[in-house]
C-alpha cells in the first residue's frame, strides 16, 4: 500500500491546539531494553533497562509460566517532532513472550522535525515472540519514520502486527499534510525472508487509489514469520483463517510465501482490524506456537 516516491511535504499554518512540540524542546530520547530466558517451565524478563519515558509497565502470567505477557508504557501519551524511541527484545532459547501496549500510540503533528521509532527483535531457536501493539493514530501534519528489524534464529518464531490509521476520523480529521516512512525486515540465520519499505505523504492520490487505501483511513498487517503453513496441515489453517470476516466495509486477504504468513486489512475501524487480526491470531497461534491464544488482560480495561 506504500510506495518509494511521493510528493514533497508541504505543511502549512497550525493551530496551536495541534502542536505537541514545544517551543525550545530537542526532543525525547527514548530506549528500552528486554531480555527473556526460559528458567525451568518459565518465561522470565530476565534483563530490563530504560533511558527516557519508555517503562515496562508490568509482566503478567495469564496463560501460565511459560510465556510472559509484558506491557511496553510510552508515558507521554504520543510521539512528537525530533523525538526518538528504540525498543529493542531479545529471547533466549527456548523463552516465550508476548508484547503489547496498554493504548493507541499517536504521532503528533510537526512543525518539520521528524519522530523516529525503532524495533529491534531477536529470536533465538525455540523462542516465540509475539508483538501486538494496539493502532497507531497519525496525526494530520505528522513526520514519522518507523523502523522494524526481526532476527530469528533457527526455528525462532515471530508474530507481530501494525495497525495504522490515518488522520482522526472521529474528529474528520483526514492524512492532509505529512510524511511517513516505514520499513520492516526479517531474517532468518542472516537470510532475509521478508522486506517491505515505504513512503507516503500526506494528501497523496494513493488515499483514495484503489490500489492503494481505496478511500479508507486504516491499514493493517500481521506477519507470522518462521513457520512455514504450505502443507496439507497448513492449508487447514488458512482455509480457517479465510472465512473470519475482516467486518463491515473493509477489505482482507492473506498470502502465503515460504516461511511466512501475511494478513492485510484495509477499512475505516481500527476496532475492526484489531478485532479481526486477533481471530486470525487466535487461529494461527495453536499451529505456530501449539498453545492456545489468551487476550492480553489490558485491552479490557
Amino acid at each position: 500500500m506504500l510506495r518509494r516516491t511521493s510528493p514533497a511535504i508541504t505543511i502549512g499554518p497550525m493551530n496551536l491546539s495541534d502542536i505537541a512540540v514545544h517551543e525550545g524542546r530537542a526532543g525525547w530520547e527514548a530506549k528500552l531494553t528486554l531480555e527473556y530466558e526460559r528458567r525451568g517451565e518459565r518465561s522470565v524478563l530476565a534483563k530490563r533497562e530504560h533511558f527516557g519515558p519508555l517503562r515496562v509497565q508490568r509482566d503478567l502470567y495469564p496463560e501460565g509460566a511459560a510465556t510472559c505477557h509484558t506491557i511496553v508504557v510510552h508515558p507521554p501519551g504520543g510521539i512528537a517532532g525530533g523525538d526518538s524511541l528504540a525498543v529493542s527484545a531479545k529471547l533466549h532459547a527456548g523463552s516465550a513472550a508476548l508484547l503489547t501496549t496498554p493504548g493507541a500510540g499517536k504521532w503528533y503533528r510537526s512543525t518539520g522535525a521528524a519522530a523516529r521509532q525503532a524495533l529491534e527483535f531477536e529470536v533465538a531457536a525455540g523462542a516465540v515472540l509475539e508483538w501486538l501493539p494496539q493502532e497507531t493514530i497519525v496525526f494530520d501534519g505528522a513526520v514519522a519514520d518507523m523502523n522494524t528489524t526481526v532476527r530469528l534464529q533457527g526455528s525462532g518464531i515471530y508474530i507481530g502486527w501494525e495497525i495504522m490509521c490515518f488522520g482522526r476520523a472521529a474528529s474528520g480529521e483526514r492524512y492532509t499534510r505529512g510524511n511517513l516512512t516505514t520499513r520492516t525486515e526479517i531474517t532468518r540465520d542472516g537470510r532475509r525472508l521478508w522486506l517491505e519499505q515505504g513512503r507516503i505523504a500526506g494528501g497523496d492520490a494513493l488515499f483514495d487509489s484503489q490500489v492503494g487505501m481505496a478511500g479508507r483511513s486504516v491499514c493493517g498487517t500481521l506477519i507470522a514469520a518462521g513457520f512455514d503453513l504450505n502443507n496439507v496441515a497448513g492449508q487447514a489453517v488458512i482455509d480457517v483463517c479465510r472465512e473470519v470476516s475482516a467486518g463491515e466495509g473493509a477489505l482482507a486477504g492473506i498470502t502465503r510465501l515460504p516461511g511466512m504468513t501475511i494478513a492485510r486489512w484495509l477499512g475505516d475501524s481500527s476496532e475492526d482490524a484489531r478485532r479481526y487480526f486477533a481471530a486470525l491470531w487466535m487461529r494461527l497461534r495453536p499451529a505456530l506456537k501449539n498453545a492456545d491464544a489468551t487476550l492480553p488482560r489490558i485491552w479490557s480495561t
